[in-house]
């Protein structure tokens, strides 16, 4: 019996213009934030925790993404 239903990934869109999707990692822990950085000023916005290859999955099919980039 199913109590909780799975949340289905709805499509969200964010300013192609001026943000980019980036991929945070961390050297020292390995740990890996998925967000967008502006291109102008550098900022970084953390959308979620990347903890397997699955979440990063979930971060590219919910923002339609092809690629990201990966900053260290």
């Amino acid at each position: 019996m199913l109590i909780f239903k799975k949340k289905a990934a709805h499509k969200k869109q964010y300013d192609k213009e001026n943000l980019r999707p980036v991929l945070k990692c961390s050297i020292c822990n390995g740990e890996q934030v998925a967000g967008f950085k502006n291109i102008h000023t550098g900022k970084f916005e953390e959308i979620m925790l990347i903890r397997s290859e699955s979440d990063l999955d979930t971060f590219m099919k919910i923002y339609d993404i092809d690629t990201v980039t990966k900053e260290y």
